[in-house]
């Protein structure tokens, strides 16, 4: 994402930049022949090939790549479609021979905006750079043009149709109106799985002031912006329905697969990249709620339910990032989404709040009520709607609800024997914080579980070659971004840097005591390549193979 530097005469924006070449001379002398600065750029990282360039991008995030297409391990070609694929909104420039032109001109098709010719002159890449920095530019001011948006969103809000969108995912409509309605507006609902995903912007309240929104007279064109974004992406994956609803925008995933676990996988990369073209173009960030997986249209209402649901997690997990809520609650029974205010201040505290929060929460359920007015049958019945929400939360949350309340007791009945509100109080607060820290307990017990069970599976597979989170995930059914942030939150690496470590260690030990040649010890611990496993080797260890086998006869 480019950053702001400060200039005499105003400011510059400056775009990140990754220089990719396997011969540290030509690097150094790249980086020497220009006033990066001077035209805009930040060179922030080098990289000597493409699985290290790939690493550095996602650390990074860089604005534009410069690639050498001639590498060991990942050429230049691979390295693009990589960067296609993750990161599409990042620039590739291709540094190329003469011999190798037709090649490069291949590389067109996979968003490479230019190639330099070798040997490299200063003026053609700064040309390039410029043209570069120019088309970048060009798409930031069209995310950010207030007056394009006013006249797009001016044109482009078919009122029925987000009324209609609106009730649909809110289950105000029986199947036969939402077909008849579906025909009408030109919607397609025809699918066999559905996901409702909700996109909400986060601390809307502190927008940088150069993002260009005048708040609050330009609130609803701060979600029209989301909402342009979402659509684009939606369309561009044929994913499903974007619309407004209160200001958030919501995505209706409509897929023909069965399979819930391709479902989610493509909705919840979908989401990732519509989160980081938000953040890149609009320079402010969303959290995005992921509903359950439905395999009728007339059961979407769960769905949006469980997505609102979601949202409440990232008081746990951070803003900025994409939360599904089988991650969180995982084989849960369905459980209710309260519409009340009350009720659901009080379910969202208990699963995400602190005692702090119990404390002032169940303060304000009883306060502005003058008792002595209130009839002893409303006062019970009061008291009942409670406890039914707060057994409700523990519902399907694997919660040992005996050790709460304890193994006879009524809580129904208990609750009548206080003879005033202070009293009640204090007991609800204390079985509430009872239940916050149950539920806190046994999230990280399944946190552990899945980071124990993702180890073991490395332990017992590192010797083949094809293993991916991708691979792991779909095993412990659990989404690849989601175990990507419990495993780092739990071990302080990547999955992918803990199974290399696993990897070294056992080709250290098979070079140890064995006479296996080299090759033989890189397929042993799931190398295909045994070029790529010695550079891993000599980057993990040290030294090469050979090196560290002599070392050990000495």
């Amino acid at each position: 994402m480019g950053v702001f530097v400060e200039k005499s005469k105003g400011v510059l924006i400056m775009y990140k930049l990754l220089l990719v070449d396997d011969e540290e001379e030509v690097r150094k002398g790249i980086i020497k022949k220009i006033e990066w600065e001077k035209y805009g750029f930040d060179m922030v990282a080098e990289a000597e090939n493409g699985w290290d360039a790939l690493d550095v991008a996602e650390k990074m995030e860089p604005d534009v790549v410069i690639t050498d297409i001639k590498m060991p391990f990942m050429d230049g070609i691979k390295l693009a479609e990589n960067l296609r694929e993750k990161y599409p909104t990042i620039k590739v420039i291709i540094l190329t021979g003469y011999d190798e032109f037709e090649y490069a001109q291949k590389a067109i098709k996979l968003n490479v905006v230019d190639y330099v010719l070798k040997p490299i002159s200063s003026r053609e890449l700064i040309d390039v750079l410029v043209k570069v920095k120019s088309q970048i530019d060009e798409e930031i001011a069209q995310r950010q043009d207030i007056q394009v948006l006013r006249e797009h969103y001016r044109k482009s809000l078919p009122i029925l149709r987000e009324k209609f969108l609106a009730s649909l995912v809110m289950g105000r409509l029986n199947k036969g109106e939402i077909a008849e309605k579906a025909r009408a507006y030109g919607i397609n609902l025809d699918g066999k799985r559905f996901v409702v995903s909700i996109v909400s912007v986060d601390n809307s309240d502190e927008l940088p002031p150069d993002m260009g929104f005048i708040l609050p007279q330009d609130s609803e064109l701060l979600s029209f912006a989301v909402l342009n974004i979402c659509e684009e992406i939606v369309e561009k994956y044929q994913l499903g329905i974007a619309f407004l609803n209160n200001e958030q925008v919501v995505i209706i995933t409509v897929s023909d697969e069965s399979d819930e676990y391709t479902v989610i996988k493509k909705t919840i990369s979908t989401l990732e990249e519509i989160r980081s073209n938000i953040e890149k173009f609009l320079k402010f960030t969303v959290t995005v709620g992921v509903g359950v997986v439905c395999g009728d249209i007339g059961d979407i209402s769960n769905s949006y339910k469980q997505a609102v649901s979601a949202l409440d997690y990232r008081l746990i997990l951070g803003n900025n990032r994409v939360i599904w809520i089988e991650d969180i609650e995982p084989q849960r029974e369905e459980k209710i989404i309260f519409d009340e205010e009350k009720e659901r201040m009080l379910t969202s505290c208990i699963k995400v709040g602190t005692p702090e929060d119990i404390e002032e929460v169940v303060d304000r359920l009883f306060e502005g009520v003058d008792w002595a007015k209130v009839s002893i049958n409303d006062y019970k019945v009061y008291l009942i709607e409670i406890l039914t929400t707060i057994l409700k939360t523990t519902k399907g949350l694997n919660i040992n609800t005996e050790e709460i309340f304890g193994a006879n007791l009524d809580i129904f009945t208990e609750v009548y024997k206080f003879n005033n509100i202070q009293a009640v109080k204090g007991w609800l607060k204390g079985i509430c914080i009872k239940i916050m820290n149950s539920i806190l307990n046994d999230r990280q017990d399944t946190y552990k579980l899945i980071v124990e069970k993702a180890k073991e599976y490395a332990r017992s597979h590192y010797g083949e070659s094809d293993i991916t989170i991708d691979r792991v995930c779909r095993l412990l059914h659990i989404s690849p971004t989601y175990f990507s942030f419990i495993f780092k939150k739990e071990t302080k690496t990547t999955y992918m840097n803990y199974l290399l470590k696993i990897r070294m260690e056992a080709a250290k030990e098979l070079l140890r005591t064995t006479n296996m040649k080299v090759f033989e010890v890189a397929e042993k611990v799931g190398y295909t390549e045994p070029n790529y496993f010695s550079y891993s080797f000599k980057k993990y260890v040290g030294i090469s193979p050979t090196e560290y086998r002599n070392s050990i006869k000495r």
